[in-house]
């Protein structure tokens, strides 16, 4: 089979095709034909040797999220058959022709989609559903304010928000893709194109002065400030990425008046048991939103994987609205 591999840290010019022998299934494992897979950040940040894989991940092969078939299982799979369309979240090396994966962690894959779509949705929809959902506690008819909203992330949450019948404002850093935002059911969005960023009036303002029940922060650095002064009494802060730095000032004060709850949270680097928790809630509650088209991936572009230099050169100049799509020929 063939990988994508990252031969030293540096920038897309580092990836190279190879050969590698197929791996093969043991216990509740699947072995799965890779179809398609999407970029994350999170690779970006590994190709830079920025972001180690966890143990047991192919430490030069990055990919989080794939859609495929399966090709194989082993002896103790009861979930899945040979020929399933199957998706889900894995810890690295998805940029691969073929992966195994527990079959507790894979995913059936919706009836509407194809293979290029259902790689979109992993770790966009998960990871906002289980931020949004599971650790936010998002209600019907509350606020809650999107950083990135043209982003993977920021496009599945927007939708989320729409399908459990909550406000949404986005913010981003460029004007045409805040522009899209309004087709995920964003009903304002506001241009932070200063440094640092100022959007916490513009906030209240949308909100009758109250301010955000909930703010899903893919940002970090100097937005987790102005994002508190956005924030209604008791609002609950999710913070997901760190794309703007790892530090930030914060005035403590804010935080104890308001009574606010702040929660940082990662996806990848959690134990197999909260994966499958997590693939099971999404089964039960979101899956039958991209049944009944509800939800629908944001899919930017679709790139051959011969191609997958042009697709992270595109993703490193910040030129995507949703996701970027790899697949197999």
């Amino acid at each position: 089979m063939q990988v994508l591999r990252i031969t030293r840290p540096g920038g897309p010019e580092v990836l190279e095709l190879e050969e590698r022998p197929a791996p093969t299934p043991i216990g509740a494992e699947l072995l799965v034909r890779v179809h398609a897979t999407a970029l994350n950040r999170a690779d970006l940040l590994q190709l830079h040797g920025r972001y180690a894989a966890p143990p047991g991940v192919p430490a030069d092969v990055a990919g989080l999220e794939y859609a495929g078939e399966v090709l194989a299982v082993g002896p103790q799979v009861r979930r899945f058959k040979v020929g399933d369309r199957v998706m889900g979240l894995v810890g690295g090396g998805a940029f691969s022709e073929q992966l195994v994966t527990h079959e507790r962690e894979a995913m059936h894959v919706p009836t509407p989609l194809d293979f290029t779509q259902a790689a979109a949705l992993p770790e966009a929809y998960l990871t906002a559903f289980d931020a949004l959902v599971l650790q936010g506690g998002l209600r019907m008819g509350e606020s809650v304010l999107i950083h990135a909203v043209a982003s993977g992330v920021g496009s599945a949450a927007a939708q989320i928000c729409r399908a459990m019948g909550a406000r949404t404002i986005g913010t981003g850093r460029n004007a045409q893709k805040l522009a899209r935002a309004a087709e995920w059911g964003v009903e304002k969005t506001v241009l932070c194109d200063t440094q640092p960023p100022r959007f916490a009036e513009a906030v209240k303002e949308a909100t009758g002065g109250r301010g955000v029940d909930l703010a899903l922060d893919l940002v970090g650095g100097d937005y987790l400030p102005e994002t508190l002064r956005a924030m209604a009494p008791q609002g609950r802060v999710l913070l997901v990425g760190l794309v703007a730095g790892r530090r930030a000032e914060v005035d403590l004060e804010v935080v104890l008046t308001r009574r606010l709850h702040l929660t940082g949270t990662v996806l990848r680097s959690r134990p197999p048991e909260e994966k499958m928790a997590l693939v099971q809630a999404a089964e039960r509650s979101l899956l039958p939103l991209f049944h009944s088209k509800a939800l629908t991936p944001v899919v930017d572009a679709i790139h051959p994987m011969k191609q997958a230099r042009e697709a992270f050169t595109r993703m490193a100049n910040n030129e995507t609205v949703g996701k970027l799509v790899l697949q197999w020929e």
